[in-house]
């Protein structure tokens, strides 16, 4: 999907705790046409993580107000892929949040709900056809790189992005010994921070305003 001129309550929300948000419409994204969705298929973490980062350099050289050394990173599913990805690859975040994150694409092919086929249609390979392909775009994969403090929040109900997700990364990030909290949401699914539950809401959004 993309970004547009329209609300998002999470925005501004930041926003008015005193954070710069700064959201693009990487390659993969939606608004500038098919070959544009089509660029990161099969590069997952390659031109999108680029975008990102030279959106990032960008808004550092064009606004002084922005205190580079106190930075954040947060996405939800595609985005928490993003995110465990970033930390795993670039150690310029001060903190980050992983939201209903994808972690193992070895895993995620049995245990989605579009597992089965979406991991082909976004990797190119399946599980049975090339799993070292898979390994090498598992954000799980360059765990041992992350050195960001990092907040795993996930809904125990999700099926789109399974839990295992979140609790992989947990695990193998405390096996390592690094700086890394779990929030688990009973009965939210994959839907958490748009339809979940108000409370759960508000709960969600109230981690991560003292993180950076």
């Amino acid at each position: 999907m993309m970004y547009g001129q329209t609300f998002f309550h999470e925005m501004q929300l930041l926003a008015a705790k005193g954070y710069v948000v700064l959201y693009t419409n990487p390659r993969g994204s939606h608004g500038y046409g098919q070959a544009f969705v089509d660029a990161c298929r099969g590069d997952y973490g390659g031109k999108d993580y680029t975008d990102l980062m030279r959106a990032v350099d960008y808004a550092l050289d064009e606004f002084e107000f922005i205190d580079k050394d106190r930075l954040g990173v947060t996405g939800g599913s595609y985005g928490g892929f993003m995110t465990n990805w970033i930390v795993g690859h670039t150690n310029r975040f001060k903190a980050a949040v992983t939201q209903r994150c994808i972690s193992n694409w070895l895993s995620f092919y049995g245990v989605s709900d579009i597992g089965y086929f979406f991991t082909k249609w976004e990797l190119g390979k399946n599980l049975l056809e090339d799993p070292a392909k898979l390994w090498d775009f598992s954000p799980l994969k360059y765990a041992e790189n992350i050195e960001t403090p990092l907040l795993i929040v996930h809904g125990e109900k999700d099926f789109r992005c399974p839990i295992e997700q979140g609790e992989q990364l947990f695990v193998t990030l405390k096996h390592l010994q690094k700086d890394v909290e779990f929030v688990r949401f009973p009965d939210a699914n994959h839907e958490l921070s748009r339809s979940g539950k108000p409370e759960m809401r508000i709960e969600r959004l109230n981690h991560f305003y003292t993180l950076v």
